[in-house]
């Protein structure tokens, strides 16, 4: 069973050269710099969270996994956010992050 969202994966099918080209350009922009996997990665997700765009913050949550983060580390970052986003909206990302992470636990 995948944990992606069924109309993300629809139109990766259906539109298989623009989601290609949208691959790509994530893929140069984290070669662009510096930084590691793991801070492209955090950079991403807190990104995602400060847009306040819930899916994002589901998949960049689940790509940090990926890099390698903790989910201490994903906690703590969506806690960060409180000064900057405010209460609400840290406890709102703080909430989706927990769906991917809680996820993650009931499987292993």
């Amino acid at each position: 069973m995948s944990l992606l969202p069924k109309s993300f994966l629809a139109f990766k099918r259906q539109y298989r050269q623009v989601f290609s080209s949208y691959e790509s350009l994530g893929n140069a922009a984290a070669e662009a710099g510096p930084l590691s996997k793991k801070e492209v990665a955090l950079v991403r997700l807190a990104t995602a969270a400060g847009a306040g765009f819930e899916g994002a913050v589901h998949a960049h949550c689940r790509r940090a996994l990926d890099a390698g983060l903790t989910t201490d580390e994903i906690r703590h970052a969506m806690i960060l956010g409180v000064t900057t986003l405010g209460f609400p909206s840290m406890m709102a990302n703080l909430s989706r992050a927990n769906d991917v992470l809680e996820t993650k636990s009931n499987s292993e």
